[in-house]
């Protein structure tokens, strides 16, 4: 009774007037949450800035893709001119010197950027004149061709030396800031304290008779091969009286003596049409192709690996009948062919590997790229040392700077001071930085330029290129080989398809999964089992990716290879047992199945699996041999069986929800009023039954269909399912998967349990059963979140790198196949960045594709964030 009173007496006090109760927050509280809102904030902000941060850094990188080529210093002057016609114009490295090479031997030796003249050097041609010239594209040689028939080899070879400051000689004379010289070598300073010694060394062999004694030699082209001890010398002429040969030259070297001995031997190439006009002739590295182009704009290709049996398998047409041929060169590696014409037109030509092709080795040449046109005609070419850029110039002065495989002219040139009709050639420096012209009258122009990234441009990027060799345009990635004369490829397009593929197969795996596991676990299992559940699913987060990559690649993709048959069976097998035990749980009487809804049905779920599992290894042989002639990987090949089997696979889910669909809407409320009048067990029988029939007619239906689509001519190989690597997508969508069904069922649970409490309540309560409320009333309200949760899982999965490096095989390819592998932005940034030259090409277009990637997740969560509240706005009004 005390204690009540009491009581009373306190409750009493409290509700008198003008006794209120202080429900303010103590000055310490307030003061907390005003430092955490401002940490909040000042939090979030950083967090946007270095977001931002990142995304400027990223555009910086990569902006100079595009930035364009410039000229830093040009310069024009007149030397003395030649006493003969040129024959051409040399420039070494350093676009220190520059050689002006005569028909007399003469050659005359300049300083590059200011025309201050050197010691002149002499061939000698022993009074002769050269009728013909040419010249390796690297180390110097060169070679001349007479009008007595005879072939000279020799070397234009610019030496180099560093030396010491002080080793450099007194009393130099300067020519500008950097460079000194003594009239034969040029010094230039270079940091260090250092000065670079150049000069110019020649060298000239005794001649070798190729033509009849008398004829002149008038084209030429050379190519040196073979090993140090063992030189070999492969060249082809045209003479005057157009008869083209190839000659072979072996040279053997003594290495004890130094004794050489060399030996010849030439043939003449067949089936030239009498009275041709060639315009030049053009040799492979190998001798194992000849080319001649004809004024009248067509080409003869010769198949030369048979030196006792060359025979002529190609002619082509390069130009149209109203235009002559001026231009006839190759670019480096040989393979492509720039045609030029006396219209200006320029082209380039390669051979390709086509269907139907009528030449004798499969080799057709095509058109692969169609250049911007000069005002005039097309009279000049140098081609680039390392690179696929070259330079053209036509008959008015005009000098372009080309990029082969972008089609784009990166600059423009004029030739200045120069005299009308003057035999002029131009040189592109081995560095691809400077262009030196010249004419027959000694004058000489210079150019300096940068070029860093030629090859970059949106189509090369982001289109289709006809890549050298290549049948057709294609989308490709290929940064890098052992040879110089490779061809970069830099499409970005195959490493944005590999993301989206990669991400496609994982959500596939991962989404039905994690969102049916989060609809079981928030709807029809009881708190205790979920507080096991759920923390379970989160820890599954917690595993690195590098160890799912790892397990993936070394474990998961061989098991997956010798069992692949019977894994696609444990995917029918799984769902089936899943949706017969859910029947077969119905048809128990509540008083039995109502205590085992906790563990008990939790672990009945896992025994199906598990059982399925064992279903499929078991049967999988026997499937295998059933429906794909007992190898599954040959099937998929395209060597064995048809296709009816892989769509009857494909076809029968579909074919199952049509069949329950028009069953359904024809037949669907009387057969749900019969039920109604059942006994709860005898019903549930009767709907196992029905769902049987289902699955019997879908299989019907759906072989049916295979049938008559494999009749059709319909295959699903060479599509989605083609030809099987270990390293493929369907590993990669395993792996990744299992990264990504946390992420989507942790937020998609919460999502679930977020549901108001009364909206279930009332549902239950106008009689739904548990399935159709969480169907038809939790499912849509969860909406948004369930959205959310699929979305940063496909954030995870776009931005994944580990797995796909591990598991994918890295090959860059377009196709749905879900056997072959795949190259992601983020997997390629993360293999090939660690190699690529810091700010060349190939690491600038690496963080452009990662800015691309930076795009791709930016837009995804961009839309996500728009649908998740456009859901939260519908289901705020419920």
């Amino acid at each position: 009774m005390s204690e009540s009173r009491v009581s009373d007496e306190k409750n009493s006090e409290q509700s008198r007037p003008g006794r209120t109760r202080d429900l303010s927050a103590r000055q310490s509280v307030r003061i907390i949450d005003k430092i955490a809102t401002n940490v909040i904030t000042v939090g979030g902000l950083f967090v946007i800035l270095a977001v931002l941060g990142i995304m400027a850094f990223l555009v910086a990188v990569a902006l100079p893709l595009f930035a364009g080529e410039t000229i830093t210093g040009s310069g024009v002057f007149r030397v003395a001119a030649p006493k003969s016609s040129l024959l051409s114009v040399e420039v070494d490295d350093y676009n220190t010197i520059a050689v002006l090479v005569s028909k007399d031997g003469e050659l005359t030796p300049v300083h590059a950027s200011t025309g201050k003249p050197l010691v002149p050097l002499k061939l000698d041609f022993s009074g002769a004149k050269a009728s013909a010239f040419g010249r390796t594209l690297k180390g110097g040689n060169v070679a001349f061709g007479f009008p007595d028939g005879t072939v000279r080899f020799g070397k234009i070879v610019f030496r180099t030396q560093v030396l010491p400051a002080e080793r450099a000689p007194q009393g130099l004379t300067k020519i500008n800031e950097r460079d000194l010289t003594d009239g034969k070598v040029v010094f230039s300073r270079i940091p260090g304290d250092q000065v670079r010694k150049i000069w110019v060394e020649t060298e000239l062999r005794e001649p070798q008779e190729i033509a009849p004694m008398g004829t002149p030699i008038v084209k030429l082209d050379y190519k040196v091969g073979g090993t140090p001890e063992r030189p070999s010398i492969s060249f082809a002429t045209v003479d005057a009286e157009g008869v083209a040969r190839l000659s072979l030259t072996q040279t053997r070297v003594n290495l004890l003596t130094g004794q050489t001995t060399s030996s010849v031997e030439s043939v003449v190439l067949p089936d030239l049409p009498p009275g041709t006009r060639i315009v030049d002739i053009l040799l492979t590295e190998k001798a194992d192709k000849v080319y001649i182009g004809v004024e009248k704009g067509f080409l003869l290709r010769y198949d030369t690996r048979d030196f006792e049996a060359i025979s002529l398998v190609e002619k082509r047409d390069l130009l149209p009948m109203d235009e002559k041929l001026t231009v006839f060169k190759t670019l480096i590696g040989e393979e492509s062919i720039v045609v030029g014409g006396s219209k200006g037109s320029l082209s380039i030509f390669f051979q390709a590997r086509l269907p139907g092709a009528a030449t004798s080795d499969g080799l057709v040449l095509v058109r692969g790229h169609e250049l911007e046109r000069h005002v005039a005609s097309v009279s000049g070419f140098s081609t680039s040392q390392r690179s696929r850029m070259f330079t053209t110039m036509d008959s008015g002065g005009n000098i372009w700077l080309r990029h082969a495989t972008s089609e784009s002219t990166l600059l423009r040139f004029k030739m200045k001071d120069m005299v009308n009709g003057s035999r002029r050639f131009i040189r592109l420096s081995p560095r691809d930085d400077a262009v030196v012209a010249a004419d027959q009258n000694g004058v000489v122009n210079f150019w300096k330029f940068e070029a860093e990234h030629p090859e970059t441009t949106f189509q090369t990027l982001f289109g289709k290129v006809w890549y050298e060799s290549y049948p057709k345009p294609e989308y490709t990635w290929q940064s890098s080989s052992g040879d110089d004369a490779f061809e970069e490829k830099i499409s970005l397009i195959p490493l944005i398809f590999g993301t989206i593929k990669g991400t496609v197969y994982s959500l596939i795996f991962a989404i039905p999964i994690a969102v049916l596991g989060a609809i079981f676990t928030s709807e029809f299992i009881g708190p205790a089992v979920r507080s096991v559940v759920k923390p379970a699913m989160e820890m599954m987060a917690s595993l690195p990716s590098v160890v799912l990559g790892f397990v993936a690649a070394l474990i998961l993709a061989p098991i997956v290879e010798t069992w692949i048959a019977a894994i696609l069976l444990t995917f029918m097998l799984i769902p089936f047992l899943l949706l017969l035990s859910a029947y077969l749980w119905q048809v128990m009487p509540p008083r039995v199945s109502l205590p085992l809804s906790g563990f008990p049905k939790l672990g009945l779920v896992f025994f199906v699996i598990i059982l399925g599992s064992l279903l499929g290894y078991f049967i999988g042989p026997g499937f295998e041999r059933l429906l794909f002639g007992g190898d599954f990987k040959a099937w998929a090949n395209g060597n064995i069986g048809i296709a009816t089997p892989m769509l009857f696979i494909i076809f029968y889910p579909v074919s199952f929800l049509v069949i329950a669909f028009t069953a359904d809407r024809f037949f669907g409320y009387g057969w749900r009023l019969k039920l109604r009048q059942m006994a709860h067990s005898r019903g549930a029988l009767y709907e196992l039954l029905r769902w049987a029939g289902t699955l019997v007619a879908a299989g019907l239906l759906s072989w049916v269909t295979a049938m008559a689509l494999t009749a059709l001519g319909l295959d699903v190989r060479g599509g989605v399912i083609d030809t099987y690597v270990q390293r493929n997508s369907l590993v990669v969508g395993f792996a990744m998967g299992f990264a990504v069904i946390p992420i989507i069922y942790t937020i998609a649970e919460d999502a679930l349990n977020s549901v108001p409490s009364h909206l279930k309540a009332a549902s239950l309560a106008c009689g739904a059963t548990p399935w159709q409320t969480a169907l038809w009333v939790i499912l849509p309200t969860a909406a948004s979140g369930i959205f959310a949760a699929v979305m940063i899982g496909m954030g995870r999965a776009v931005g994944e790198t580990m797995i796909v490096v591990m598991a994918a095989g890295n090959t860059p390819i377009l196709d749905w196949n879900i056997f072959s592998g795949l190259r992601a932005l983020s997997a390629n940034i993360a293999v090939e960045l660690p190699e690529a030259v810091k700010d060349g090409t190939l690491y600038r277009v690496l963080f452009l594709a990662a800015l691309v990637l930076f795009a791709m997740t930016f837009i995804v969560n961009t839309v996500a964030e728009v649908v998740r509240l456009r859901f939260r706005k519908r289901a705020s009004q419920l």
